[in-house]
């Protein structure tokens, strides 16, 4: 069964987000899309500085399965990209909600709050449907 740390949000395209001590979120992949796309071997992170609409792909996780691409759950600003995933992509299967982070972005209260961003609860719940 995957991880689903229940001090994070999640959405249903399985994306986490953790709200960091600024008020700036982080975004990463869950454990369940992690073990769905197998051994990463590229990861395509957002540069600092790019907006970014509500369900735009800002980013790219290539296994040797698949390529996927990574939404962004809000409207807002990408304030960094996580520069360790060039050289060590393998970092998303090992600590996905850790290390292995994508990109932190800035967004507009009220943005956040439309979100519709799902409770850890609720995530086990897309991920059970999925029969994950």
């Amino acid at each position: 069964m995957s991880q689903v740390p229940a001090d994070l949000k999640y959405t249903a395209s399985h994306e986490w987000i953790r709200t960091l001590a600024d008020g700036t979120l982080e975004i990463g992949i869950t454990d369940h899309a992690q073990h769905s796309l197998g051994d990463l071997v590229f990861v395509e992170v957002p540069q600092a500085g790019r907006q970014v609409k509500a369900g735009e792909s800002c980013a790219v996780v290539e296994s040797v399965k698949a390529a996927s691409d990574v939404y962004a759950p809000f409207a807002g600003e990408v304030i960094a990209g996580n520069p360790a995933l060039a050289d060590a992509p393998e970092t998303v299967n090992s600590d996905c909600y850790g290390a292995g982070w994508l990109y932190r972005m800035r967004v507009a209260a009220e943005a956040l709050a439309a979100a519709g961003l799902l409770s850890a609860a609720q995530y086990q719940k897309v991920q059970d449907a999925e029969g994950g």
